[in-house]
């Protein structure tokens, strides 16, 4: 199994990062929250996690072990797929997560794109012992901020490639959206918002 890649980070997508490894571009799936924190040709390190099926190999980075042993728990539920587990470390952090199964928080699951009523309360279910208790409030990527949302998602989307002038207009679309939110803004979620409305004016 790869641990973890380490190295410059040779390209960007919105749903994915190449990392130079010994002269070799790895690519990983990361989720939006992983990706804010990526910049071109900056040194990086991503804890990874390889799924293997009959027709492909795909590696899925993360910025900490928290967030991949999250990952691979989440898979043991019946139904839960790497993309579903990504999609829900796209919308709450491991310990959002974490707090929502030890407290049957129905609400926080359904919020994630592809869990229904039906869906939350299954995993509510088989997951109760698996993911433990949350670790309390953390800070850095996939953790949500109370300050600076805007600088930092206008630093991921340049980090993506956008222009200046792409960053600055997808900052103020998004910011109904951050200001509307229960509690503090993520940034991963507000940078899938801002990929959408780019996409749309293009």
């Amino acid at each position: 199994m790869i641990a973890f890649v380490s190295g410059p980070v040779a390209a960007l997508a919105p749903d994915s990062a190449v990392v130079e490894v010994g002269g070799i571009g790895i690519a990983v799936q990361c989720s939006p929250n992983t990706l804010s924190g990526l910049r071109m040709g900056q040194q990086t390190k991503l804890a990874t996690s390889l799924v293997v099926r009959e027709d492909s190999l795909t590696l899925y980075g993360f910025a900490d072990d928290d967030e991949r042993g999250t990952f691979e728990l989440l898979q043991t539920a019946s139904g839960v797929g790497p993309r579903l587990a990504q999609a829900m470390l796209a919308t709450h952090s491991p310990d959002a997560l974490r707090r929502a199964i030890a407290t049957g928080d129905e609400k926080t699951l359904t919020a994630v794109p592809g869990i229904g009523k039906r869906g939350a309360q299954k995993l509510l279910l088989e997951l109760k012992d698996r993911l433990g208790e949350p670790l309390g409030t953390r800070t850095g990527i996939g953790a949500p901020v109370s300050t600076g949302w805007r600088d930092q998602l206008h630093a991921a989307l340049i980090g993506l490639g956008y222009a200046t002038r792409e960053a600055d207009e997808a900052v103020s679309a998004v910011a109904p959206q951050a200001e509307a939110a229960e509690g503090t803004p993520q940034v991963g979620q507000l940078l899938k918002a801002a990929l959408q409305t780019l996409n749309r004016a293009r």
